[in-house]
């Protein structure tokens, strides 16, 4: 099997790209984001990650749309009729009524003030037309939730990880967090799976607002109107002293939580929580995913060492006064 492999330089892409070769998959990668004509040649399947890559779309000043349809181009030129695309559960907005949890069949609701998400929703509805022209196309979407690892790259996630459990409002919305390692596997699945449709990924379960603000080390935040909230985050982001630009808020505010039911079927699974994919993936500290328990055992047994090592060093004290006289 030959893949054509797109963003392959980014933390993503080197972690897709070693999971498939090691399956003995042959993986090109594309010298751009939407790749030349000829590179679609002799490709059994093509894996678009660029899509879901907001920062080098905005380095290059272009969206997820720009260059699409030549890409659509290269697909039916060359006669490849499996994709996989890296799109966000973002697409489903962030808002008051969201059930909790969304599933694949959920409308696309993107936030109006958000454009990347509605970017993703068309390119979604664009694979989805081309898909439907011939019987034999598959299309693999993949809608993953926040992805961390020690290597994150995305300035969006990390500005949504920031904020998360940060904010002055009356509750803080629940949250979920997955870690690289387990997005590439699902891309994995989806290659080596011929996955069909759209597939939610994300952990099992989900980290509430409180617990977050916990891993974070953070105290109690003051608790004011969200209009207030808002001239704060706003004001915040605009004197670079706040995490969230003011297209992301509802993101932190409501909560956009996905079921991962689907992708379970199909023969993935997640190794890595939500905890600790937060940890790992912003400077949340070790010791606050620590149960109350086991803080209670650490602080007993840092007081019996300090209450040891007081013993010791009276003894010497003593020990070396005797031989003095």
């Amino acid at each position: 099997m030959k893949v054509l492999l797109t963003a392959a330089q980014t933390g993503l892409g080197r972690r897709v790209a070693a999971s498939l070769a090691g399956d003995g998959v042959t993986v090109r990668s594309a010298s751009g984001a939407i790749p030349a004509l000829e590179e679609f040649r002799d490709i059994d399947v093509v894996v678009h990650l660029s899509a879901g890559d907001h920062d080098a779309l905005a380095a290059r000043g272009t969206n997820a749309i720009d260059g699409f349809p030549g890409f659509i181009d290269g697909l039916n030129k060359f006669g490849i009729e499996r994709m996989v695309l890296l799109s966000s559960a973002m697409v489903y907005g962030a808002w008051p009524n969201n059930p909790v949890p969304l599933t694949e069949d959920s409308p696309l609701r993107p936030d109006a003030s958000f454009a990347f998400a509605h970017q993703l929703a068309q390119v979604e509805g664009l694979l989805d037309g081309w898909r439907c022209e011939e019987s034999a196309r598959q299309v693999a979407v993949l809608r993953p939730v926040l992805a961390l690892s020690a290597d994150s790259e995305s300035s969006v996630v990390r500005a949504l990880a920031a904020g998360m459990g940060h904010r002055f409002a009356e509750d803080d919305a629940p949250a979920q967090f997955l870690h690289l390692d387990d997005l590439a596997q699902a891309v994995r699945v989806a290659v080596l799976g011929h996955l069909d449709g759209v597939y939610n990924v994300a952990p099992d379960g989900w980290v509430t607002g409180e617990r977050v603000r916990a891993l974070s080390g953070q105290g109690p935040r003051l608790k004011v109107p969200d209009r207030i909230s808002d001239l704060i985050a706003n004001l915040g982001w605009r004197f670079q002293r706040g995490p969230l630009p003011p297209g992301l808020v509802p993101y932190v505010r409501h909560p956009w939580l996905v079921s991962n039911d689907r992708l379970r079927e199909a023969g993935w699974r997640p190794s890595i929580t939500n905890e600790q994919s937060y940890v790992e993936g912003t400077e949340a500290k070790w010791w606050t995913m620590l149960t109350p328990k086991r803080k209670q055992e650490l602080a007993l047994g840092g007081m019996v060492a300090v209450v040891v090592a007081a013993v010791v060093l009276t003894v010497a004290a003593v020990r070396r006064r005797q031989r003095a006289h």
